[in-house]
């Protein structure tokens, strides 16, 4: 049986307080601290998701470039078959910080449930999963950088085998206030705007 081709549909970018979705600027304010800037952004694209508010920085940073990748794609009336593929270095690393200085006071001792729930790097793909209606297949790699052959065929394999009809694929690395995401939707459908493009040389530009 022949292979269908993977090719990128779309893409986004976010890093240093801009957001850059298939090659244009769509979101930039001067220099703050991600907090500010995830909630700015939130705003800015009139999302309505109040639980946003309640996840960890991670997954704001992997909440803000689906959502704005998926929701001109997706239904929320319908179970959509798009495929999550994510990575990062620090793994949930920012927030097991966090967690570990709620409990290291023996004298202050308290453990937030909150907090605990976000100890897991994979728990920003549920977020997606939730907000998007998503079942399909998901997974969290850690790599110590993108690698972006290993996520291209991965992806590859998926459309290839009828896991999915689209596949939501890239990197979303945070700690201490450092944070990269690229994220692009592969499918089968061309898209003439990137069919010169790889994931690799969209995430370096």
């Amino acid at each position: 049986m022949a292979q269908n081709k993977t090719n990128i549909q779309s893409y986004i970018k976010i890093e240093n307080n801009e957001i850059v979705l298939n090659g244009e600027y769509i979101f930039k304010i001067e220099p703050t601290d991600f907090a500010d800037f995830a909630k700015q952004a939130y705003r800015n694209f009139e999302m309505q998701y109040p639980k946003f508010f309640k996840m960890d920085a991670l997954s704001k940073l992997a909440f803000l470039g689906s959502e704005l990748l998926l929701s001109p794609i997706t239904s929320t009336e319908e179970e959509n078959n798009i495929a999550l593929v994510l990575a990062n270095k620090s793994s949930s690393l920012d927030t097991d910080v966090k967690y570990q200085e709620s409990i290291s006071d023996k004298e202050n001792y308290f453990p937030s449930p909150a907090v605990f729930v976000y100890t897991l790097p994979n728990i920003c793909l549920g977020e997606i999963s939730i907000r998007h209606q998503l079942k399909s297949e998901n997974s969290f790699f850690i790599f110590d950088a993108f690698n972006t052959e290993f996520m291209f065929n991965y992806s590859n394999i998926l459309l290839n085998t009828n896991k999915a009809e689209k596949v939501l694929c890239g990197w979303v690395e945070l700690f201490n206030d450092n944070y990269k995401a690229f994220l692009c939707v592969m499918g089968t459908d061309e898209n003439s705007k990137f069919k010169n493009e790889t994931i690799n040389t969209l995430y370096n530009k």
